[in-house]
């Protein structure tokens, strides 16, 4: 087994265990409304703040494979990895209401947790750049102009969805987010 199968069996089981979040969070939302005189309003708000938060971790999943034949076991390795899988976690489960009957309104459940999930998000980019960085074969990738005009577009983005007020624009936003980052996958 490589170091790097090694760490990621950890990283994956952490990341696997976030999508179950917000996955579980979704399908719990829609059996609800599903419900006989149901007053549940999903709304599109919490449900594209799903989709960004699986999305941005797919595109970790997949930018962990970038750094495979560099990464070495080490404890301090393994407790930064831990700890960003953890806030991974935390903004997934954060992202769906849990007692749908308390919270039935979704977009009003969206206003109150989209800055610490979107909080932590952007936390954990900035966390992944400075690890990127700090790595002399990826380092210069990271200054061409396509990765800087990317990264550029998402913490803008970011950055909007945190203080962005009403429904429309915050809608307008959180689908830019999602849309920036299909995009970025069909590149």
């Amino acid at each position: 087994m490589s170091d790097f199968e090694f760490i990621f069996s950890l990283f994956g089981l952490l990341l696997g265990l976030s999508l179950a979040e917000v996955l579980g969070g979704l399908a719990k939302a829609i059996e609800a409304r599903l419900r006989p005189g149901s007053a549940i309003r999903i709304g599109w708000l919490t449900p594209l703040l799903g989709a960004f938060v699986m999305l941005d971790l797919l595109s970790f999943w997949q930018a962990a494979w970038v750094v495979r034949d560099v990464v070495h076991v080490s404890g301090k390795l393994l407790m930064a990895i831990t700890v960003f899988a953890a806030a991974y976690y935390l903004a997934a489960h954060l992202v769906f209401p849990r007692d749908i009957e308390e919270q039935p309104d979704f977009d009003a459940h969206f206003f109150r947790v989209r800055r610490v999930v979107i909080g932590v998000m952007f936390g954990l980019l900035l966390c992944q750049l400075a690890f990127y960085a700090s790595i002399p074969a990826i380092a210069p990738h990271l200054i061409r102009p396509l990765a800087l005009g990317l990264t550029a577009v998402l913490a803008l983005l970011m950055g909007a969805a945190l203080f962005v007020r009403g429904e429309l624009w915050a809608r307008v936003v959180m689908l830019a987010l999602v849309a920036r980052y299909v995009v970025v996958y069909l590149l």
